[in-house]
């Protein structure tokens, strides 16, 4: 049994008092007024829960402590601010996820009904990400599917292409860092494997994009042919994804019979709701992918080989792995925003896995380099 259970007490409140400055930040970055309204009720929610915490602290003779916002609330609550509700979307969900449990084993929390509370927010989120608005009647039809085309997605892919970029260069530095030739060989080199692998991320990525965006094309025109030929088939799908949402039966039925009087509008709504496509978008330009993987991988790959234009010898190595340490900490840490994990053991993880392959194609290299010699 729990002698004092005030730490607990002490962590719930403070992830609620996250939770309502991070969906105030939201809000107040929020286009649309009915989302926003929507995320002022979320942080009301959470504001509450954290009134709970705080009592049970004050029965336990502990005052509640002044609120500072976590490292991690602070940055999203910014990225919001800069990019708006949209990018940081996706770490929110992914964070509700993560805590959607958390007071299923607190019996106090179920008491108070804050485990059908954070259930409800995780399904509500997940429901805005899929279907870009999540409300009822006629405003379904109506709402982008804007929040699954950019936010957490792109800056997921910023953090794993620079991360990319500093592992794989900095491996191969070290490599031929182990095999004792010049400075100036090294610096090379790894300009090199900066060039080869930014050209060759951003080959894929271009590939990957335009692959999808000829499929999405595909699908298109497949179903504009459905929409011709079957309209009312086309109602009856449309109308049991309204009913999945939560519609009513008829509500459903008259809402889809509206939307495929307009062949232009049915096949709008049925690409988004059904393919789960955005025609404005589809999937983005390949040849923005292809740049910004470029740009991202180059950035990454030019820290280790930045000291080889300023040192030489084994002061350029030193302070090589130092420098791509502190990037790798700061990319494994960077990554907890969608995972929700801690920063600092992400962080080391990260750099523990960077300087063990950098350490072993050193020792690939000075073996290599030893047998050449010898």
């Amino acid at each position: 049994m729990e002698a004092r259970p005030v730490d607990r007490y002490l962590e719930n409140l403070r992830g609620e008092q996250d939770g309502a400055a991070l969906y105030d930040a939201v809000a107040a970055s929020e286009e649309n007024p009915k989302l926003a309204e929507l995320y002022r009720r979320l942080a009301a929610a959470e504001r509450r829960h954290a009134g709970i915490w705080a009592e049970k602290l004050k029965s336990e003779g502990v005052e509640a402590p002044a609120y500072k916002p976590s490292a991690r609330t602070r940055l999203l609550a910014w990225l919001a601010r800069r990019g708006g509700a949209k990018f940081v979307l996706p770490s929110i969900f992914a964070l509700e996820q993560a805590d959607r449990d958390k007071y299923d084993t607190q019996p106090d929390a179920r008491a108070a009904g804050m485990p059908a509370d954070e259930h409800s927010h995780a399904r509500l989120l997940g429901h805005i990400q899929r279907s870009g608005g999540g409300m009822p009647g006629a405003e379904v039809a109506r709402l982008e599917g804007r929040h699954r085309a950019f936010g957490g997605n792109a800056l997921r892919a910023a953090v794993l292409g620079a991360n990319d970029g500093l592992v794989s260069n900095l491996a191969l530095v070290m490599g031929v860092a182990g095999a004792a030739l010049q400075s100036r060989t090294i610096l090379i080199t790894g300009l090199a494997g900066l060039l080869a692998g930014s050209f060759s991320m951003a080959l894929g990525e271009w590939l990957s994009v335009q692959s999808s965006r000829e499929l999405y094309e595909h699908q298109i025109r497949t179903e504009a042919a459905e929409i011709e030929a079957s309209p009312e088939e086309e109602a009856e799908e449309l109308a049991l994804i309204y009913q999945a949402r939560g519609l009513e039966k008829r509500e459903s039925e008259a809402l889809a019979r509206r939307i495929l009087q307009d062949p232009k509008g049915a096949l709008d709504v049925m690409t988004r709701e059904e393919l789960g496509i955005d025609p404005s978008q589809l999937g983005g330009s390949p040849w923005v992918a292809a740049f910004a993987s470029f740009a991202l991988f180059a950035t990454g790959a030019l820290i280790p080989v930045l000291p080889f234009l300023f040192a030489t010898g084994t002061r350029a190595i030193a302070v090589s792995l130092a420098i791509s340490a502190l990037g790798l900490f700061g990319l494994g840490a960077g990554i907890t925003l969608f995972t929700a994990r801690p920063a600092v053991r992400s962080g080391l993880r990260s750099v523990l896995f960077g300087l063990v392959a950098a350490g072993g194609t050193w020792a690939i290299g000075r073996l290599i380099g030893v047998t050449v010699a010898g």
